[in-house]
């Protein structure tokens, strides 16, 4: 480490030293260290090094590579390859996933947060023997896979004695996006006395004051233009007239100084050079082959060692990072080729042969089909391992070098799928437009439309993606049945989630209903396209005995195969969707709960926090709202760590049933505000759904009333019947009684259909609000009878309220006492609590005072500790603990720490005593 180069930073270093500290106190944490190229970066990372060795530290470095970014977890690789003989002590799922992703197990393709997984609980492992620092230079030029995985694991790291430092360049391309809204240390250019004592030590020779001054003011304070700018001017200019151009960036002068001075190096040197920097791996044998294949002499990298430029020990490694890019930059492609053949010809093809293809593809000028397909299976090998980032680029890259226009054709549409899944539409749809011109075959155009359709699903949710999907649908009929069957039911989805009309909804299952019969035995999905289709187009009498069949056909499939379950999950999530439908609340509770384990045993962290917000609106709807917050924060910890987008709807309709005003009026308003959704999508009409639902709870009746309709104009909404039950309460209860009764026949209409207790419960609840006399008391303890025989404890909680009110106005105020005191403590205790003040407000009037809930022992946790109290309540290891919220298992024994000191308990079997309940095996 050059100290001169950490001239004037102090608070950074402190900045460094107290995260060392942290981490060696069991306090975990991480550091992002942004700023320009030769802004001091790397010399804080090599401070931090230096700091920890004494402090007992293990170190392990990782220096991301621009040319290294196509190369699938080839950076974790580098990161972790010195630390996986610990990886014995991981579950198999996780040592798999890892064997997977560095290409030594063969098997399917693990999700990255898997890896993420494994990557935190190998550090963890390291980190028991001693404290571990790892550093991350040159973030922004890791592979994306590894940026990912790493992001997460700076993310969910807590009670380990593990620190994690990136060092990220600004502005010079690379994604940094997985890095945003970690800890972050900005360096900014030195103060101007730290920088003429930086420059007075670069240059020993006097400078006359206004030189000085101008380099200076020219370096913006840069400590590494400081350095280097005026070892590659001449003396005499150092004399006196030193000028520096004005219009380039800093970095980019600094890279042009070690162009002049590279370019000034024989011609064998500066080639030598040039392999070195088109190989980031280091390996000295590998430059000497291709040395060697030149016709280059060893001797030819002295003169490069000698001005500064590289060392060759057991490494090969450039002075600073820039020196790669200003010597791959200042070649001319002819020579770029003749690298890259060279170090193709220096790869061993059974040892490296995804390097070799690599390398082999960038020799090539104009077309090459030899080397377009050998990217073509280095494109699978890196998709096997979870690479679609990388498949990606190398099978664009194929189809760029591939000579028949049909062959080209083909790898640009495989390529544009890859794009798409890799999540990068733009690209997808550039390679599309490649693909279109052709020559296609029918199949191959039909498939072009659906991917089209499916990157403009992803990127607006516009309202002309069904259309788009159902030309794709009757396009692929004659070809390929199966894939046309899904085509329709994606359209079928589209429709639902982009709040289309009622009418695009209908025009859209009319459609369907052309859909080819399947091609061999009915898949689940082909039940639910057949089920939806008919219920949509000939009406829930019809339609909800073959929805139930469909979503029985989810419920019963094996779990053979949790991969290829977990690729098909966006069904089982519609499933269960329409088990909200059809009002069945056993498939519902079920196929939610099967949607959250299949995507936990698949490590799908991306798809989870949709299975999680999913369970976590069920288990509101079941009055379990102490285990819905807890599925909902788990969403959102997972989010945040995966850095998806985060969606509000569960958070929402909890806090709307939960009664509390401020936030879920702060929630919908931050969902009006919020351009990625239009007022008609359904996470747009969830949020007034659930300031239905809380005005219902507050008994503000009329706003209840205006919110509910404005929900019912979504068709997922007005499918579901949520909504329903919320404008049948408060039209009814504003005076309004036709709009109520409206929906109510509606609502008794698809109770029949349906027939489970939840059903016909609430058809007989909203009859009763519609009632009077003895008709509505009828109704009413039909309600409650039926409601007593599902699982819907939050709906049978508001209908002893709804049935006590009725009571009280009826002047039968010893009866009413005995609903509202059980609604009272139902909704009390379930956390309900505008419902439940209701209620009070109500027996207050009959003259009883409410009690009071008592306290528990557990009202003292938040909603994640509460979660790990409950799994650990039922015999889990903090090691399966920590693998089902992806946690190190020394994080949950330190919130165990924090349990048991909330709640007053030293063990285990104490917390099993707590009688908690068991929600572990409901998802």
């Amino acid at each position: 480490m050059k100290l001169a180069n950490l001239l004037g930073r102090h608070a950074e270093r402190e900045t460094v030293k107290q995260l060392l500290a942290r981490a060696q106190a069991g306090r975990s944490g991480a550091l992002v260290v942004r700023g320009e190229a030769g802004i001091g970066k790397t010399a804080l990372v090599e401070y931090a090094r230096d700091v920890a060795a004494p402090l007992g530290f293990r170190a392990e470095i990782l220096a991301g590579a621009e040319s290294e970014t196509q190369f699938a977890f080839a950076g974790l690789h580098q990161l972790c390859g010195p630390l996986l003989d610990r990886a014995g002590a991981l579950p198999e799922p996780q040592q798999a996933a890892l064997g997977v992703a560095f290409g030594q197990r063969a098997g399917a393709a693990p999700d990255r947060f898997l890896v993420g997984l494994a990557t935190l609980n190998l550090l963890a492992e390291v980190a028991e023997e001693g404290p571990l620092l790892c550093l991350i230079d040159d973030a922004q030029w890791l592979d994306q896979p590894s940026a990912q995985v790493l992001a997460f694991v700076a993310r969910r790291v807590a009670a380990e004695q593990l620190a994690l430092v990136f060092a990220l360049r600004d502005h010079d391309g690379g994604d940094v996006r997985p890095f945003s809204g970690l800890p972050e240390l900005r360096l900014d250019g030195l103060g101007e006395t730290d920088a003429q004592a930086l420059l007075a030590a670069a240059v020993p020779t006097p400078l006359d004051d206004g030189v000085r001054d101008r380099i200076i003011a020219e370096s913006r304070g840069n400590p590494l233009a400081l350095l280097e700018l005026p070892r590659s001017t001449p003396p005499t200019q150092l004399a006196g007239g030193f000028e520096l151009p004005d219009a380039l960036s800093v970095p980019h002068r600094i890279e042009e100084s070690f162009q002049r001075r590279s370019g000034s190096l024989p011609a064998e040197t500066q080639l030598l050079l040039l392999v070195a920097a088109a190989e980031p791996t280091g390996e000295v044998a590998l430059l000497w082959r291709a040395a060697a294949h030149l016709g280059i002499a060893r001797e030819a990298a002295a003169p490069a060692e000698a001005a500064g430029l590289l060392e060759i020990d057991t490494r090969v490694r450039f002075r600073h990072p820039l020196v790669r890019s200003a010597v791959y930059r200042a070649a001319t492609p002819p020579d770029h080729r003749r690298a890259h053949r060279a170090l193709a010809a220096a790869t061993d093809p059974q040892l490296d042969p995804d390097r070799r293809a690599w390398h082999r593809a960038q020799a090539v000028l104009g077309t090459d089909e030899e080397a377009a397909a050998e990217l073509e299976q280095l494109a699978d090998r890196a998709r096997a391992r979870g690479g679609w980032a990388a498949a990606a680029a190398f099978l664009q890259q194929a189809a760029e070098l591939t000579p028949e226009p049909a062959d080209r054709t083909r790898r640009a549409l495989v390529a544009a799928h890859a794009k798409h899944e890799a999540g990068a539409p733009e690209s997808s749809l550039r390679l599309l437009t490649i693909a279109a011109a052709g020559p296609l075959d029918a199949l191959q155009a039909a498939r072009l439309k659906l991917l089209r359709a499916q990157v403009t699903f992803h990127t607006t949710r516009g309202s002309e993606v069904p259309g788009m999907l159902l030309d794709a649908a009757r396009t692929l009929t004659p070809l390929d049945a199966a894939l046309a069957r899904e085509t329709y039911l994606h359209a079928l989805d589209a429709a639902l989630v982009a709040g289309d009309s009622d009418r695009g909804v209908l025009e859209v299952a009319e459609a369907a209903r052309a859909a080819p019969a399947p091609p061999g035995s009915p898949q689940p999905s082909d039940l639910l396209l057949d089920g939806l289709t008919k219920t949509l187009t000939g009406g829930y009498a019809t339609g909800a005995p073959r929805l139930r069949h469909a979503l029985e056909a989810f419920r019963n499939s094996p779990l053979t195969d949790p991969e290829q379950d977990c690729q098909s999950d966006r069904w089982l999530r519609l499933a269960g969707r329409n088990a909200v439908a059809i009002l069945d609340d056993e498939l519902l509770y079920l196929l939610a709960r099967r949607n959250v384990q299949l995507t936990r045993e698949a490590g799908a962290l991306t798809t989870l926090p949709d299975s999680l917000r999913f369970l976590s609106i069920t288990s509101v709807l079941m009055g379990e709202l102490a285990r819905a917050g807890e599925l909902a924060t788990e969403a959102t910890t997972i989010t945040q760590a995966t850095g998806g987008v985060q969606l509000r709807h569960a958070h929402i309709i909890l806090s709307a049933w939960r009664g509390d005003q401020a936030e879920t009026t702060a929630l919908n308003a931050l969902t009006a505000q919020d351009v990625a959704f239009s007022d008609e999508s359904t996470e747009a009409s969830f949020a007034q759904y659930a300031m239905a639902v809380l005005h219902n709870g507050l008994g503000n009746y009329p706003a209840a009333q205006d919110a509910a309709v404005r929900a019912f104009n979504s068709p997922e909404l007005a499918l579901s019947n949520l909504v329903h039950f919320e404008l049948i309460e408060s039209a009814a209860r504003a005076g309004r009684p036709e709009r109520a009764v409206e929906a109510m026949k509606q609502l008794c209409s698809r109770a029949r259909a349906s027939g489970t207790p939840w059903a016909l419960g609430m058809a007989a609840r909203s009859e009763a609000l519609t009632s009077t006399g003895s008709a509505a008391e009828d109704q009413y303890l039909e309600a409650i009878a039926q409601l007593k025989h599902s699982r819907m404890g939050g709906y049978l909680a508001r209908t002893h309220l709804v049935y006590g009110e009725w009571l009280r106005r009826e002047g039968r105020r010893r009866e009413a006492r005995e609903q509202l005191r059980t609604a009272h403590e139902l909704l009390s205790d379930m956390g309900a609590e505008a419902f439940a003040e209701r209620a009070a407000r109500e027996l207050r009037a009959t003259g009883e005072h409410p009690r009071k809930r008592a306290a528990q022992p557990t009202d003292a946790l938040t909603a994640h500790e509460l979660h790990i109290a409950r799994l650990v309540a039922t015999g889990a290891t903090s090691r399966e603990v920590g693998a089902q919220l992806f946690l190190s298992p020394r994080t949950i024994e330190a919130h165990l720490r924090s349990i048991f000191r909330k709640l007053g308990i030293t063990s285990r079997r104490q917390l099993k005593e707590l009688a908690l309940p068991d929600w572990a095996g409901r998802g």
